[in-house]
């Protein structure tokens, strides 16, 4: 399998983390997002969206979306499981993984927030606000879905799914300054997760076109 991706890009840090729990090898190809390489022609032809994650499958299927993605990997390699658990388990962690990835994520998205300074007129405290208002409710939804579901990770005490779009949204939220001291739930999981080394080896700062710090 190939991974075209972004060191920094929350999507494509899910699917490596599900990658990496699954224990599935994989070719890198980056993407330099800084650059416009996602609005080539080439990149186009595999992903029409312009953005990344894209999975080059072994037989030849090019996927888009981190989610779709990360089903894929499920339903062809199920051993060990990333939506484990029972029916109502397994709903719960595509719960919180849809509403961070649907409802938090896209909202502080890079692109937005350019959108929101050059055409928006928004400056710095705006932008900030809008971060710590949109995404921030959001997370604060998955702060309460944990509070039902969490054991040492956000479903039970199995990394999950839920995880792998949970540890890059903290990561994000880190980056662009939303307040997250009150996500007790959340903070909880995310430190645990830091300790496993599937995420430990997804981190954006472990991957080959991180800049040299």
């Amino acid at each position: 399998m190939k991974l075209f991706g972004y060191w920094r890009s929350s999507a494509t840090y899910r699917v490596r983390i599900a990658l990496a729990l699954k224990g599935l090898d994989y070719d890198y190809a980056p993407v330099n997002l800084l650059k416009g390489e996602q609005k080539t022609d080439a990149y186009r032809a595999k992903n029409p969206t312009g953005l990344v994650p894209t999975l080059a499958t072994n037989d030849g299927a090019m996927l888009n979306q981190s989610l779709a993605i990360m089903e894929y990997l499920e339903e062809v390699h199920p051993s060990p499981s990333i939506v484990p658990g029972n029916a109502a388990a397994k709903a719960n962690i595509r719960a919180i993984a849809a509403t961070i990835a649907c409802e938090a994520q896209p909202l502080m998205n890079l692109r937005i927030q350019q959108y929101l300074k050059n055409e928006g007129g928004f400056d710095d405290d705006a932008v900030s606000a809008w971060l710590n208002t949109w995404p921030a409710n959001a997370m604060s939804a998955v702060e309460e879905m944990l509070s039902r579901s969490a054991g040492d990770f956000c479903v039970g005490d199995t990394p999950s799914m839920a995880d792998c779009c949970l540890v890059p949204q903290m990561f994000a939220a880190e980056r662009f300054g939303i307040d997250t001291s009150s996500f007790s739930k959340m903070n909880a999981v995310y430190e645990r997760c830091q300790q496993h080394p599937a995420f430990e080896k997804a981190h954006p700062l472990n991957q080959p076109d991180a800049p040299e710090q």
